[in-house]
């Protein structure tokens, strides 16, 4: 298989501690924040950064929620191949609340609008900021950015970015796959 390493799991883990330091330096305590895993990809990453705030950082108290957007998307109904939704896991009030949504690779923006759609059904934060691992900056249907991000990456639109992650049996990592190719 044809496939150019964008990071390797050493560069994973820099990443990793860069973004859990910046949702420090903005969030402090996280005493009023959430964090937000998009379902399915967005989770590993979500538990990742809790893990390394927690233990790496001493901050007490996380609030971690997953959040499954499979009926909010606007194409749900433009697939043959039949869904399979996750569960939702949201134990803990939103409202008034930060939330941070974390998913693995912003592509489209069209997840991001389908979880800004579902979080409503669980109250009205006092705001919502992005952060994802790997940014496809020139492939925005939607004008959405993140607030925080691990790499930018220029792939064309017949390329798959795909994060890997040792939760999964797998290294860590981040690849760029021509989409004529098997992912």
């Amino acid at each position: 298989m044809n496939q150019k390493v964008l990071l390797t799991s050493k560069e994973v883990n820099i990443i990793l501690n860069r973004l859990a330091c910046q949702l420090i330096e903005k969030h402090l305590d996280f005493s009023n924040t959430i964090l937000i895993g998009i379902q399915p990809r967005g989770t590993f990453l979500a538990e990742r950064l809790k893990t390394i705030l927690e233990n790496e950082y001493q901050v007490p108290n996380i609030a971690l929620g997953y959040l499954d957007i499979t009926f909010f998307r606007d194409d749900f109904r433009r697939t043959d191949k039949p869904l399979e939704a996750n569960k939702t896991q949201i134990n803990f009030l939103v409202e008034n609340k930060k939330v941070i949504f974390i998913d693995d690779v912003l592509y489209t923006g069209r997840s991001i609008r389908a979880a800004l759609t579902a979080i409503q059904s669980f109250g009205r934060p006092s705001g919502i900021e992005l952060l994802t691992l790997i940014d496809r900056r020139f492939s925005r249907d939607l004008p959405i950015q993140p607030d925080y991000r691990g790499r930018q990456v220029d792939a064309l639109n017949g390329e798959v970015v795909k994060v890997c992650w040792a939760e999964q049996g797998v290294e860590d990592g981040v690849f760029l796959i021509n989409n004529n190719q098997q992912v």
